[in-house]
């Protein structure tokens, strides 16, 4: 169960990515990293992403979280091109991890709204939207196919729609749910606030604070970098809340022996940007899933990781 998991305090989460519609991309993520020694995905919010998570675990154990968010959270936002506006400087193309620009435009199946595409354009001509979704639609087909955890990103000022949404899932699920939070657009005593009322008529123990130090900023492998995701456990930590605690948010291969340094005591690590990227050259070879020589490659690297969030 996914309750003994995050009790074992060895729980690597995979963020495939709250946007990242790409099933192919998926699948393949998952059995890697399944094959590795991770149990826990996070995923999109759609049903063909699930089956494609599915497909990944074959016969291994797992459990499948998937995120829905409120509106204005990074993670669930997709990148817009201004043509109009556009210098066509290519550096946007450059710096997407996800790869999901070419030629001045965004294939949405892939963006992940992480914004770094928005921090190199000098011309303004990169905006966002955000996904509006109807939970009571979304979610049944959801719960129907056998999920174990559904996650709410809820990082944006809205205390309404956070609310609203959470009450909505919890109507739909009664298994364990996850709040993605963070201090970017809250402060400390604002985010300590949402999350007692979140989990204020919950049973112990059953709801997951995935502490979000930097939403999607892992892509160094440095103390710096995860150096905001420690921070903000700590925060969770010190409030003595009945809860699960995630680090997340700038996550890499240092993040388990900076959390140990500074006495965290967590329940798991999230990793996507980094998880992501380390084994991003194999994965994109359509010929991964057949040819034992390069996964085996891949393999290598993603057990390390695995490994030295344990």
């Amino acid at each position: 169960m996914l309750r003994e998991l995050l009790d074992s305090k060895k729980c690597f989460k995979l963020v495939c990515g709250a946007g990242n519609e790409d099933a192919v991309e998926v699948e393949k993520l998952v059995k890697l990293y399944s094959t590795a020694g991770c149990k826990f995905f996070d995923l999109s919010a759609k049903p063909e992403i699930v089956d494609a998570a599915k497909q990944g675990l074959e016969d291994r154990e797992g459990y499948l979280c998937v995120s829905v968010g409120i509106q204005g959270d990074p993670h669930i936002r997709k990148a817009e091109i201004d043509f109009e506006k556009c210098s066509e400087c290519r550096k946007c193309e450059e710096i997407c991890p996800q790869k999901t620009i070419r030629n001045s435009k965004v294939n949405i199946i892939r963006c992940i709204g992480c914004g770094k595409c928005y921090s190199v354009c000098k011309h303004n001509a990169i905006s966002f939207t955000s996904e509006t979704k109807n939970l009571n639609e979304v979610l049944p087909p959801l719960i129907e196919k056998g999920i174990d955890c559904i996650e709410l990103h809820a990082m944006n000022e809205d205390d309404n729609e956070a609310f609203a949404k959470w009450a909505c899932i919890n109507n739909h699920f009664e298994g364990i749910l996850s709040i993605c939070t963070a201090r970017g657009k809250l402060s400390e005593e604002k985010m300590l606030n949402r999350i007692k009322k979140m989990i204020e008529n919950r049973e112990e123990f059953t709801t997951i604070v995935q502490a979000d130090g930097y939403p999607m900023s892992g892509g160094a492998d440095d103390y710096k970098t995860t150096l905001q995701a420690v921070a903000t456990a700590e925060i969770i930590q010190n409030a003595k809340l009945p809860v699960y605690t995630m680090l997340s948010g700038g996550t890499n291969s240092k993040t388990a022996e900076l959390a140990k340094m500074c006495s965290i005591n967590y329940n798991g690590i999230a990793i996507g940007t980094y998880a992501r990227k380390i084994v991003s050259r194999y994965i994109e070879r359509s010929d991964f899933l057949t040819n034992k020589y390069i996964f085996e490659d891949a393999l290598k690297i993603a057990k390390e990781l695995v490994n030295c969030c344990m």
